[in-house]
């Protein structure tokens, strides 16, 4: 993980954002929401600029944020977004609906792993970007990733939780069966005979699954 000192001059360089996402910064700081980490969301605004994908999927929309960061960033991208908590759902609709980029963000109310049916009218897609619930990581890859197109990409999103996968001991028993279960991810992840994964050490680490290709 990076240094703190790097981060902050990182932070302090990176261009500001629109008022509305500081504002939704600034309610996800008070409300205690999880958002990626700004220099975590750039690195993949940055790779998803280079990729241009016209359909994205978001597993875990929280209040819109990287929603509307990524529509921001690709202006001509569809993207589709799962939420399973009413409230986190509300408000994640009251900031979108304040935005210019509103009709080319779907969001969807429900468990991401019962709404396939669903989320496949609005397939394929170019990009799946996994930011939900850690432990169901490895479903939500094995559920959506047939609905990848065929240079689709698998994003995940703190796949290095805080460096704590790093650790050989962790104290909290609930932090440390989060922890397990995404080291399980992780190992699952780069050794899946279809797909090609590199973790990047950003952000709160993100993990970029390519679809490999025939093997001769």
């Amino acid at each position: 993980m990076m240094d703190e000192k790097v981060i902050n001059y990182i932070e302090s360089i990176t261009p500001k954002r629109s008022p509305l996402l500081e504002e939704m910064e600034q309610y996800a700081e008070e409300h205690h929401v999880p958002i990626m980490e700004l220099v975590g969301i750039e690195a993949l605004l940055g790779i998803l600029s280079i990729q241009k994908p016209a359909r994205i999927l978001e597993i875990g929309t929280a209040i819109g944020y990287s929603a509307l960061r990524m529509a921001e960033a690709l202006p001509e991208t569809e993207i589709t977004t799962i939420e399973r908590d009413e409230e986190r759902y509300n408000t994640a609709q009251d900031f979108l609906a304040r935005s210019s980029h509103k009709g080319r963000i779907h969001t969807l109310l429900g468990d991401a792993l019962e709404l396939q049916a669903e989320v496949e009218k609005n397939g394929p897609f170019d990009a799946i970007f996994i930011d939900a619930a850690k432990g169901q990581y490895q479903k939500f890859f094995d559920l959506y990733a047939a609905m990848l197109s065929e240079n689709g990409i698998v994003y995940s999103d703190n796949v290095l939780f805080k460096g704590l996968v790093a650790e050989d001991e962790v104290e909290q028993k609930r932090i440390r069966n989060m922890v397990k279960k995404l080291q399980k991810y992780n190992a699952w992840l780069m050794s899946h005979d279809e797909y090609e994964t590199s973790i990047l050490p950003v952000g709160d680490g993100i993990a970029i699954s390519k679809k490999r290709g025939e093997r001769k």
